[in-house]
């Protein structure tokens, strides 16, 4: 009863200070989740990428 008490009078009991944290929520939740998608892709398609093999054809136009 007292976390359920503390968190209304924390985050809901105002909507100025419900909507702020709906907003840095979901600002939060986009970064991490951009971050994460990226990762994976980035573990997943390992070496087909040009920043995986740019390095083979920057080489080969300056000599």
């Amino acid at each position: 009863m007292a976390f359920s008490t503390t968190l209304y009078n924390t985050f809901f009991r105002r909507n100025s200070v419900f909507v702020s944290t709906i907003f840095v929520g979901a600002f939060t939740f986009g970064i991490g989740f951009d971050t994460a998608v990226t990762s994976f892709y980035d573990k997943w398609n390992k070496g087909k990428q040009w920043k995986d093999i740019r390095h083979k054809y920057v080489e080969a136009a300056e000599e």
